[in-house]
């Protein structure tokens, strides 16, 4: 049964998770608000270890016992997960409906990657365009593309490195059958994915912090503000542009000078297996071929426009891909059909075990020391601790939730008379950007970095937890920063002048 606990797992870890669950108990008896902050601790230990054994078992094993203590209820439970289940549907839908374009994004992201030569450039345009992508579709299907991108280009140089033709089975995730020659070229090849990822995991966060549609909690927000699109992009704007535009120069230096794990380039070996791949895939391409890509660009630019005026749910539009994509490119058979849900449904299991984690914090109230703290103060200092308190509370738990928590307080704080209008618009801004910037620090920060952990991609590129929070850094504190500056001092006259120039409406 030790042997079975957890696979193959290290010693060390199972009597880890063993200690949690035992220490739990009696933490819950002597203080529930401790054990409540212990469990969030813990969970992101497991969160930290991905690569050691996949979240799901130990965080769920720590999650039924929060249940069974009697630290939330399977109600809540429920009742969270039924709250977010336009995201569970994105999850299970979405992710599938990439996986049937796979062919279209491989063929143009593989003559991205042979043509254009520069990293420093190459690293700026999917930095660029996930920003772009992000700022009107969800964050988590543009991670989605680019995981499927960066398996496709792997299990390329991965097959030929093993010394295996294009028509041989291949499993990429074995280094086994590798050849020696090969595997300083592979561990550069890993560095050089790792960076391009990463630079478009954090593009989805600075484009998704900018608009209304960006990121679940934007549309939360602005409900409650009653802004309209045209409207959240403008109180937004003194704060998002300059953090854009630092982004990106962040982006360009850090490949520049090849700090916290950038600026690796494509091995000239390996540019020719891909170019060689390209030419060949160009050249032996028949009529259905090429009638299945047309397809999948057709499929393409419904997605996007379906996504982006919000035509229908994601998860929905999402199922109307497969269905498309797979309807008209001749793949009918079960089994096929039920490849393309491996990747998403694991991760759906664990954004589950997630929301019983959030359940916890709201029913031991762990964030509200903090909420009561930030409110109690006035003017610019009350606006950087919101600031401050949602990004630092966002990095530890789901920024929807953070977000969630105090647009409310602060809606009523507004309702019986505590605050200003005005006060209350720049609180929002404060909350919208806190949740949205900082957040980046940790994968579990964000839904589509703790997607990115927790795909297949991550072990392949060998992408940790502690590799993801150093790759982060950098942008980390310059995003941070630059958005606390642009809440506290750029803020006020620029809505002022919005005001004055008649963009913006006064209450």
């Amino acid at each position: 049964m030790a042997q079975n606990f957890l696979g193959k797992s290290p010693k060390w870890y199972k009597l880890v998770i063993v200690g949690f669950l035992i220490i739990n108990p009696i933490l819950f008896a002597i203080d529930p608000f401790v054990a409540g902050w212990v469990l969030v601790v813990e969970f992101i230990f497991t969160l930290a270890m991905a690569l050691k054994c996949y979240p799901l078992q130990p965080g769920g094993l720590l999650a039924i016992e929060a249940v069974i203590l009697g630290m939330t209820s399977a109600k809540h439970v429920q009742a969270e997960v039924t709250g977010n289940f336009e995201v569970i549907l994105l999850l299970v839908f979405m992710v599938a409906g990439i996986y049937f374009m796979k062919d279209l994004l491989l063929f143009s992201f593989t003559k991205l990657v042979v043509t254009m030569r520069s990293k420093i450039l190459l690293s700026l345009t999917f930095c660029a365009v996930s920003a772009f992508l992000s700022a009107f579709l969800d964050a988590l299907t543009v991670i989605a593309v680019i995981i499927a991108v960066a398996v496709g280009f792997y299990s390329v140089y991965h097959k030929v490195a093993s010394g295996n033709g294009n028509n041989q089975d291949h499993d990429h995730s074995s280094d086994h059958g590798l050849l020696e020659s090969h595997r300083v070229d592979l561990e550069q090849f890993r560095a050089f994915l790792r960076s391009l990822v990463m630079h478009a995991g954090v593009g989805s966060a600075l484009g998704g912090v900018c608009t209304l549609v960006g990121e679940p909690q934007n549309l939360i927000i602005a409900d409650q503000a009653g802004w309209e699109f045209l409207e959240f992009v403008l109180r937004m704007m003194p704060v998002t542009l300059p953090v854009l535009i630092t982004g990106f120069l962040t982006c360009i230096l850090l490949e520049k000078y090849s700090k916290f794990g950038y600026g690796a380039k494509l091995p000239d070996s390996i540019r020719k297996i891909l170019t060689d791949f390209n030419n060949e895939k160009s050249a032996n391409m028949s009529n259905q071929d090429k009638a299945k890509l047309i397809i999948q660009a057709i499929i393409g630019v419904w997605l996007i426009v379906g996504l982006a005026m919000h035509l229908a749910a994601v998860g929905l539009i999402g199922l109307s891909v497969i269905i498309l994509a797979t309807a008209f490119t001749g793949v009918t058979e079960e089994h096929a059909l039920g490849k393309a849900f491996e990747e998403a449904l694991p991760f759906t299991a664990l954004l589950v075990v997630f929301f019983t984690i959030v359940a916890v914090i709201i029913d031991q109230n762990l964030f509200g020391p903090v909420i009561q703290v930030v409110l109690q103060a006035e003017g610019h200092t009350q606006l950087v601790l919101f600031y401050i308190a949602n990004g630092f509370l966002s990095m530890v738990s789901d920024n929807v939730f953070v977000g969630t928590v105090y647009i409310h307080e602060v809606k009523a704080a507004l309702q019986h008379g505590l605050i200003s209008r005005e006060q209350f618009d720049l609180l929002a801004v404060a909350i919208n950007t806190g949740t949205n910037l900082p957040s980046v620090a940790t994968p579990n920060g964000q839904a589509a970095f703790l997607f990115l952990l927790t795909s297949a991609l991550a072990p392949l590129l060998r992408l940790s937890y502690g590799t993801m929070v150093w790759m982060a850094l950098p942008y980390t504190i310059v995003l941070s920063l630059i958005g606390l500056f642009g809440v506290l001092y750029n803020l006020v006259p620029m809505t002022d002048l919005m005001i004055n120039m008649g963009w913006l409406h006064v209450r």
